[in-house]
């Protein structure tokens, strides 16, 4: 593999101002994209420390739930680096989460889960996809979740949200393929991101299980992830797609 198996190539992350985002775009950097970071709030600070760094960053803010700012940061891929070439669907709902028993979930919960890890993931790949024809193809990878295979508890409108994205990606590879655009799905574990520290409801819940289940007995962090994505984002994984690869450490064979 080359020093830069991803020079000339073009990617845009989404929820990409910090924690697993803003590592994820970090090592597509570094290995030689250019890069769009687009957030509800931070892009463009995130994107100047990785300028800061050396490497070629632009920040983007937006709402991956609007038709119209997603197709403002695909604008912005091709407006600043001359097009687009990779997507990683990492914008969610998580973090601020408090792990609840099914009964004691709300509507508007369940509704807001659902509109940004699904809907949001569904209009950045239809948004994304003009664009990645006129380079010819394309990746997408969508951050989904360890969870869609495990079935954790308290948390069923968050499960239910990243089984909808395996799905998706599923379904999405066997469209794509025409055009060269390969979609797979990479699968965290529970990931000690800047904003899980921030809810010590949500570390108390599910951390020390986590741990126990781990053949890798240590916390995860973003960076644990970084391989996974830049790998089905680069050379090395042409021949791939319709595919999730689960990063949590061994707590769950796929």
């Amino acid at each position: 593999m080359t020093a830069a198996p991803l020079q000339g190539r073009v990617a845009l992350v989404t929820g990409g101002a910090a924690g697993i985002g803003l590592a994820l775009a970090s090592g597509l950097a570094r290995r030689g994209a250019a890069v769009v970071l687009a957030d509800l709030q931070g892009a463009e600070g995130a994107a100047a420390g990785l300028r800061g760094e050396g490497l070629a960053a632009q920040g983007v803010t937006g709402d991956v739930t609007s038709e119209a700012a997603v197709g403002a940061m695909v604008a912005a891929a091709e407006a600043h680096f001359g097009g687009l070439d990779i997507l990683v669907n990492n914008a969610g709902i998580y973090a601020t989460l408090t792990p609840k028993p099914f009964e004691e979930l709300d509507l508007a919960e369940w509704r807001r889960v659902l509109e940004v890890n699904v809907i949001g993931t569904f209009l950045c790949c239809r948004g994304v996809l003009p664009a990645m024809r006129r380079r010819g193809g394309g990746r997408i990878v969508n951050i989904s979740s360890g969870v869609a295979f495990k079935g954790n508890p308290y948390m069923a409108h968050y499960v239910a949200s990243k089984g909808a994205v395996v799905s998706l990606t599923r379904a999405l590879a066997t469209e794509m393929g025409r055009d060269a655009v390969l979609v797979n799905s990479v699968a965290p574990g529970f990931t000690l991101s800047a904003n899980v520290l921030n809810n010590p409801t949500l570390i108390a819940g599910v951390k020390e299980p986590s741990l126990r289940n781990r053949v890798i007995g240590r916390d995860m962090v973003p960076d644990d992830l970084v391989g996974a994505v830049c790998f089905f984002a680069g050379p090395d994984a042409a021949f791939i797609t319709g595919q999730t690869l689960v990063v949590d450490g061994g707590a769950y064979f796929h």
